[in-house]
C-alpha cells in the first residue's frame, strides 16, 4: 500500500531533477552561442550553431569562410574553455565549504592562486625556462608548489580546518609576496601591465589545447567529487561525525582537497586568477537546490559555467574596443550578489 506512493514520489523527484538539469544544459548552450556570436565582428547565432553541425555531425550548411574561421579558431575555443574554468572553480568552492565548514571557503583558500601567480610571473618576468616552459605551464607548477608547502604546513599544524584555513593565508601572503618582490625588482612597465592583466583573469590566450585539457579535468573531478556526495553531507556536521557513520576521513578528505587543488591550479594557470566564483555560486545555487551535495554539485557546476561564460560576454562588450579582465566583471558581480547572500541568509536565520 505505501510502495507506490513512496515510487511516485522518487519518479516526480528524478523528473523534476531531469527537467532542471535539461533547463541549466539549455542556457549554457545559448550562454555559449551568444559568447561565441558577440564580438568585434558579428556572427548570426544560426551560423554558430551551423558551423558547430558542420565540424561534429557532417552536416553541408553553407558558411562563410570568414565566419568558421572565427568561430573555430578563436570563439568556440574560448567559451568552452570559460565554461569549464568557471565549472571546475565553483564545483570546488562548494567541496572546500563543505570540508572545512566554512562558509567563506573559496578554491583559493589553499594558496594555489598566489602560488600560479609567482609561477607566472616567474617565466613570464624571470625567464625561467629560457622559453622552453610556458605561462599556463609555469602557473601550474607554482600552484603545485604552493599547494604541497600549504598542506605541510596543515600537516604540521594538526590537519584541523582552521589550521587549513590559517596554512592557506599564510602560503597566499608568502606567494604574493615574491610575486610583488619580482615585479619591483625586475619588470619594466609594459611587463608589470601585462603581469597586472593576467593576475586579473585573461581568456584571449586561450585556445584548443586548452579545451582538451580544461575539460577532462572538469568532468573528471566532478565524477569524482559526486561519488563522495554522501560523504560531504556527513561532513557539513563535522569530521567526528563523519567519521562515525564510517566515513573513511583521512582518504575522503585527500582525495577531496587534490582534487580541488588539481581543478584550480589547472584553470588558474590557463585563465589567472578569478574571483568570487567559486564563493558565490556555490551559495546562489544551495540557496536554489538545498544543501544536500548530490544535487549542489551538479547545479554548481552547471550554474558556474554558465556564469563565467556570461562574464566573458560582458568583459567584452561594456566597453567600446576594449576587453577588460574577466576577473573584474566577476568581482563587480560577484560582490553585490554575495553581500545580498549574506543579507537574506541574516534575516532567514
Amino acid at each position: 500500500m505505501t510502495a507506490e506512493p513512496v515510487n511516485a514520489a522518487s519518479r516526480g523527484g528524478w523528473g523534476q531533477r531531469a527537467s532542471l538539469a535539461l533547463l541549466a544544459l539549455g542556457i549554457l548552450m545559448l550562454a555559449i552561442g551568444m559568447a561565441v556570436s558577440i564580438g568585434e565582428v558579428p556572427v548570426p547565432l544560426d551560423a554558430v550553431y551551423k558551423a558547430i553541425g558542420n565540424r561534429l555531425f557532417a552536416t553541408a550548411f553553407e558558411l562563410s569562410p570568414i565566419q568558421e574561421g572565427i568561430i573555430w579558431d578563436y570563439r568556440l575555443s574560448r567559451a568552452l574553455v570559460a565554461a569549464c574554468c568557471g565549472a571546475a572553480l565553483a564545483l570546488s568552492g562548494a567541496i572546500l565549504q563543505a570540508l572545512l565548514r566554512n562558509p567563506l571557503a573559496e578554491p583559493y583558500v589553499l594558496g594555489i592562486s598566489a602560488g600560479a601567480s609567482t609561477g607566472a610571473v616567474a617565466v613570464m618576468i624571470l625567464g625561467i625556462g629560457a622559453g622552453l616552459v610556458s605561462l599556463s605551464a609555469g602557473a601550474f607548477a607554482g600552484a603545485v608548489v604552493a599547494f604541497f608547502l600549504v598542506t605541510l604546513l596543515a600537516t604540521g599544524a594538526g590537519g584541523g580546518s582552521d589550521r587549513i584555513v590559517l596554512a592557506g593565508v599564510a602560503g597566499s601572503q608568502l606567494f604574493n609576496a615574491f610575486t610583488s618582490y619580482i615585479v619591483t625588482m625586475s619588470a619594466n612597465a609594459e611587463q608589470a601591465r601585462g603581469v597586472m592583466f593576467w593576475l586579473l583573469g585573461s581568456l584571449s590566450g586561450v585556445r584548443w589545447p586548452d579545451v582538451y585539457l580544461a575539460a577532462p579535468i572538469a568532468v573528471g573531478g566532478f565524477i569524482v567529487c559526486l561519488l563522495h556526495a554522501r560523504a560531504l553531507d556527513a561532513f557539513v556536521f563535522g569530521i567526528d561525525a563523519a567519521a562515525a557513520l564510517g566515513i573513511p576521513v583521512r582518504r575522503v578528505r585527500l582525495v577531496l582537497f587534490g582534487v580541488t587543488a588539481l581543478m584550480t591550479a589547472t584553470m588558474v594557470g590557463m585563465v589567472g586568477s578569478i574571483g568570487f566564483v567559486g564563493l558565490v555560486v556555490p551559495h546562489a545555487v544551495r540557496f536554489l537546490v538545498g544543501p544536500t551535495h548530490a544535487r549542489l554539485l551538479p547545479g554548481s557546476l552547471m550554474a558556474g559555467a554558465i556564469f563565467m561564460v556570461g562574464a566573458d560576454i560582458l568583459s567584452r562588450t561594456i566597453v567600446p574596443q576594449q576587453i577588460l579582465p574577466i576577473g573584474v566583471v566577476t568581482a563587480l558581480f560577484g560582490a553585490p550578489a554575495f553581500a545580498l547572500i549574506l543579507y537574506r541568509a541574516r534575516h532567514t536565520a
